[in-house]
């Protein structure tokens, strides 16, 4: 485990692999840390140096108070892999981190040579849902938004699973502070017209029963870029890394390979 110091915020990160491998990044959902990613890391091809973090408010990164911009989001990951050497790299980001994938793309186009989104928009819900939710957690903490949450996060077999505890568990363990101020930073964001400059291989990862970012708008926001492709994961909802891990893995390492990443 390592911590960056990045004088306005520590963030926990974690490197894999050698040190010549080819650059991936991971950014997580809002509610999760960098365990999210545990399911598919193992399936994946041999050899790629790979970067994961928790960004601020998450994990055991330092949570500062809420509310949270979009852009400092996207400032602390572009510091973090200036520190951390990685440039040049496919950066894969799930929901709030595809947020910040596309932002990062337009800011630092060094960084990112592709970018896969995942269970994402260029704009999530609205205003006044996120005013909500804000709301709600400084009230009753996640654990209010908890069982709505976890119907909109897995399929409706996975919520028979015992593993669903698991993630449940993750997100009420996640600080209330760093819920609400990075809630506030989605809904401050709408990357439509910026997205739409973008000229980099994009990917597209959508969960048939995503009740967070419908397959539609995830296929609508890869769209934008031209030239983007989109796959679409069966049974599984907003975590389909976790649902349909193979699936995940194998969809990721053929877009690796059809880009010339490895």
């Amino acid at each position: 485990m390592h911590m960056a110091d990045l004088g306005d915020v520590r963030l926990h990160y974690r490197i894999d692999g050698p040190e010549d491998g080819a650059p991936v990044v991971f950014a997580n959902s809002l509610g999760t840390d960098m365990r999210l990613w545990d399911p598919i890391l193992p399936l994946l091809p041999a050899g790629l140096r790979i970067l994961r973090y928790d960004k601020r408010g998450h994990g055991l990164s330092t949570c500062p108070p809420a509310p949270y911009a979009m852009g400092t989001l996207v400032s602390d990951v572009e510091r973090l892999m200036d520190m951390t050497g990685f440039a040049d790299a496919c950066f894969v980001g799930l929901s709030i981190g595809g947020l910040i994938a596309q932002g990062l793309a337009v800011k630092r186009l060094d960084l990112v040579r592709s970018m896969v989104l995942s269970n994402t928009s260029a704009k999530i819900g609205t205003k006044d849902m996120w005013a909500d939710r804000i709301a709600a957690v400084e009230t009753g903490g996640i654990e209010a938004l908890a069982d709505a949450t976890m119907t909109r996060w897995f399929s409706k077999a996975f919520l028979d699973t015992p593993e669903l505890e698991l993630w449940r568990n993750l997100l009420v363990r996640q600080p209330d502070a760093g819920y609400a101020g990075c809630s506030a930073a989605i809904s401050g964001s709408d990357f439509y017209a910026t997205t739409a400059t973008l000229r980099l291989p994009t990917l597209g990862i959508a969960g048939s029963e995503d009740g967070a970012t419908p397959p539609d708008l995830v296929r609508e926001t890869a769209a934008l870029v031209p030239g983007s492709t989109f796959k679409l994961i069966r049974k599984a909802g907003h975590l389909p890394c976790v649902e349909q891990p193979q699936e995940y893995a194998d969809i990721l390492t053929e877009f690796l390979t059809g880009t010339g990443h490895i």
